[in-house]
């Protein structure tokens, strides 16, 4: 019985998959079943699917998009029973290499770790899992940028766009704010990012998270000038933010709320949430502690 599922973008990496995925055919050969996606939201139709047909593995062939389509295909599936996998040939990664940080001495193909995923909902009741990170504000905006540039990947791709969002896209709305069951706080918001793992578009958000603690952490920056942010980005793409600017707050919860006097621009794991034009406001942001299974070593094995 064939027991995994891969679930592949040929688009992915910018067109530049095709040569990866070959590979992964000749050498897994008939253990394995390659499922392509079509058009965005079909890796998610495809991996309930294979969910619910009894496949014991499905696994991302793609970028930090096509695992966000696959992983909130299996959590909506219910089948807890099923493990996920990731084998990343996209223009970013950042998933795949929160995996690697995490757990560097996995090995073993039945090495499974438990891991968290975040759930965000609108007051329209439109709702999603992410299981990188959740950015609004700029973040959002250069999410908006990078699907207009070509060819560029990876921290290349990421800080062009955050360029242009500088530059088309800046404005810091007021929020209201609440953290857990601390009370709200009314502040300018050029940006938020909601991370489970380490990275959001390339750009270390996070240094210190963690897949499997039960917690988010979080990056908020207030009104920071434009020069202030292109001050940030090196720091951002090595090391993390700073912890001694005012203007940027760092923290660890288990939920946000938030409404926000502008519509917003959110994207979760480098995918729309929603766009000004959808005038959503109002968020509700949780952790759900251990409520993915993660296959490590077919990731590591990639």
């Amino acid at each position: 019985m064939v027991e995994l599922c891969v679930i592949f973008n040929p688009k992915a990496g910018r067109g530049r998959a095709e040569g990866r995925l070959k590979k992964l055919r000749h050498d897994w050969g008939a253990r394995v079943e390659f499922q392509s996606t079509t058009s965005p939201g079909h890796a998610e139709e495809l991996a309930e699917r294979a969910a619910r047909d009894g496949f014991a593995i499905v696994a991302a062939a793609g970028g930090d998009g096509t695992v966000h389509e696959v992983s909130n295909g299996l959590l909506r599936a219910n089948r807890p029973e099923v493990d996920f996998a990731v084998i990343p040939i996209g223009s970013a990664n950042d998933y795949a290499h929160s995996l690697a940080c995490n757990f560097p001495q996995a090995s073993g193909n039945n090495q499974v770790c438990a891991v968290d995923v975040g759930r965000v909902r609108a007051a329209n009741g439109h709702e999603r899992f992410f299981v990188c990170c959740l950015g609004l504000g700029l973040n959002g905006a250069v999410t908006l940028e990078s699907r207009r540039i070509p060819r560029l990947q990876g921290l290349a791709l990421y800080g062009l766009a955050t360029l242009r969002a500088l530059w088309y896209h800046y404005g810091c709305p007021e929020m209201n704010l609440a953290f857990d069951d601390r009370p709200a706080v009314r502040v300018p918001t050029l940006m938020l990012s909601v991370m489970v793992a380490r990275r959001e578009g390339g750009f270390v958000m996070a240094p210190e998270a963690r897949l499997d603690d039960g917690w988010f952490d979080y990056v908020h920056s207030a009104a920071l000038s434009r020069f202030e942010v292109l001050r940030l980005l090196p720091r951002l793409a090595l090391f993390g933010p700073p912890a001694d600017n005012p203007k940027v707050r760092l923290g660890r919860c288990r939920q946000v709320r938030l409404h926000s006097a502008a519509p917003l621009i959110v994207h979760v794991d480098g995918e729309f949430f929603c766009r000004p034009e959808d005038d959503i406001r109002e968020l509700d942001i949780e952790i759900l502690p251990a409520a993915l299974r993660v296959r490590i070593s077919l990731f590591q094995g990639s």
